[in-house]
């Protein structure tokens, strides 16, 4: 895949396609044929200050750390983005989902793996 700015992290969609961050700029998702299909800053106006580690979860919504900002944000695939976390990280940069629910951050500032329990949609 040609022409990305600075490739930080990839991520497999559940699609067969994938997700990837660039480094001060955005995050991109593409299709199992490797054709851009969308930029989350287009498709939801959303502002990335650094984005680093992506994952996506049972429900196919991407989940973004933001070193620079602080924050870990979930991209539904409808809706408008949800901040899951924005307090308690100094540099987030890895983050991994699991299906039952945990968030797994890696948070360089502090050596350490942070652990939350999320819901993406209502029980």
């Amino acid at each position: 895949v040609p022409n990305l700015q600075g490739p930080r992290y990839i991520s497999p969609a559940p699609s067969g396609g994938f997700v990837v961050s660039e480094e001060c700029r955005d995050v991109k998702v593409f299709t199992s044929s490797r054709k851009l299909l969308f930029s989350l800053s287009s498709k939801h106006g959303h502002r990335f200050g650094n984005p680093a580690g992506v994952c996506v979860d049972v429900d196919g919504s991407i989940l973004v750390t933001d070193e620079q900002r602080r924050t870990v944000h979930l991209f539904p695939e409808y809706g408008a983005p949800i901040c899951l976390v924005s307090a308690g990280l100094r540099r987030p940069t890895g983050v991994a989902c699991s299906s039952f629910g945990h968030l797994f951050v890696a948070d360089a500032g502090e050596n350490c793996v942070k652990v939350f329990k999320y819901s993406a949609r209502p029980p």
